[in-house]
């Protein structure tokens, strides 16, 4: 156990099916009474933002909807929707989506309430005061980005992704209803959910892991083991949808806390370089970060393997361990989803480049090994 560590509660979270019908008993509570709405295209095809502007009926106005954010959230989508925000005088922020429409939001809250450009903020702690308020609804189990301090942001013109990091980043609530993600296909359901086990696994194994964030990471990896593949392949289970929203919470909970580690960083790396699905990256990615760190921190990574079913019945550690891994790939492989970079087109010869980024990403420095160019290099190539 560390000597010293912090961990703050928040925001504010409230669960429960159809909950998105009654925002206007939430808003009714609320000085804010004109709303801009950020969601993506998606979600608005999918009737979702609809349904969510019925739910507000007369308690309170959307002066604005911006849902032009790109599946890698862009510097260019917030900067716009910064400006349709402020010309509208927005004073509260109401994110639907997955990770890119809520990290949108995020920073459109920072240039609505501050100025600037973004790149003005990028980093941790740039911000001083706090941000005008946000409601957060995901549509997908898997980002946690609804209750965490963190957005990241796709620079196209550099290739990279920058990091952003304040409490004051962190929605003053996150409403989790089941029934918004119910039309979430099942590769997505799948990818965004083995997004959310990374955050857990890495989570419980960072140099910064504390025993409120081993709590939450352990029984998230427990929740997103047993309900993942049912909230992948029946869309209509909505208790297996609702746990899955709650794995991905509490999750999200455990690593702004404790943070990540290498499997983040070299998918920040990749995603960064190419237009790929984040939560894809990190389940191709998961197994070979599990194997690379297992051997510096051994009893983490056999609890995790317990927490995903494993029986380790007074046998070996390393078997243990193995198992653990062996449960997470035959859950990406049960939920449908590839298990190589080459199949996603990833170049071979561009793997040396993709590992010196993942050394500067923020991410490692929490990772409970050290890493070189070199380890990352051969960990990528493992995965290629």
């Amino acid at each position: 156990m560390p000597d010293f560590f912090e961990f703050q509660v928040r925001p504010r979270v409230q669960y429960r099916q159809g909950l998105v019908d009654e925002l206007s008993l939430e808003l009714a509570q609320r000085a804010e009474r004109r709303i801009c709405i950020v969601a993506d295209a998606g979600v608005q095809r999918a009737g979702l933002v609809d349904r969510v502007v019925q739910g507000i009926r007369s308690s309170a106005e959307v002066v604005a909807i911006f849902c032009d954010v790109p599946a890698n959230s862009s510097v260019w989508a917030v900067e716009r929707g910064a400006a349709l925000a402020q010309q509208a005088k927005a004073d509260l922020i109401l994110a639907i989506g997955g990770g890119s429409p809520i990290d949108t939001a995020k920073c459109i809250r920072m240039l609505l309430s501050h100025g600037g450009r973004l790149r003005d903020y990028e980093g941790y702690n740039t911000l001083t005061q706090p941000l005008v308020p946000m409601i957060a609804i995901p549509t997908t189990a898997g980002t946690g980005s609804e209750v965490t301090p963190f957005a990241v942001i796709r620079d196209e013109d550099a290739q990279l992704k920058m990091t952003f990091a304040s409490p004051f980043l962190t929605p003053d609530l996150a409403i989790l209803d089941p029934e918004m993600t119910s039309g979430l296909p099942a590769h997505l359901a799948a990818a965004t959910g083995m997004d959310a086990l990374t955050h857990a696994i890495e989570a419980f194994a960072s140099r910064e892991a504390n025993p409120i964030s081993d709590a939450l990471a352990l029984q998230a990896i427990d929740i997103i083991s047993n309900n993942l593949r049912a909230a992948t392949h029946t869309p209509a289970d909505l208790q297996a949808r609702g746990q899955m929203l709650i794995g991905s919470a509490i999750a999200g909970m455990a690593f702004a806390s404790a943070m990540l580690g290498v499997v983040h960083a070299v998918a920040h790396a990749v995603g960064g370089t190419f237009p790929l699905h984040h939560g894809l990256l990190n389940s191709i990615l998961l197994p070979h970060g599990m194997r690379f760190n297992c051997s510096t921190v051994p009893n983490r990574y056999s609890r995790i393997a317990r927490a995903m079913g494993v029986n380790a019945g007074g046998r070996a550690e390393e078997d243990v361990i193995e198992d653990g891994v062996q449960a997470v790939c035959a859950l990406a492989a049960d939920c449908g989803l590839i298990l190589r970079l080459r199949e996603l087109e990833v170049p071979q010869d561009a793997l040396p480049a993709l590992a010196e980024v993942a050394l500067t990403d923020a991410a490692i420095f929490t990772n409970p090994r050290d890493a070189s160019a070199e380890d990352l290099v051969a960990l990528l190539r493992t995965a290629w």
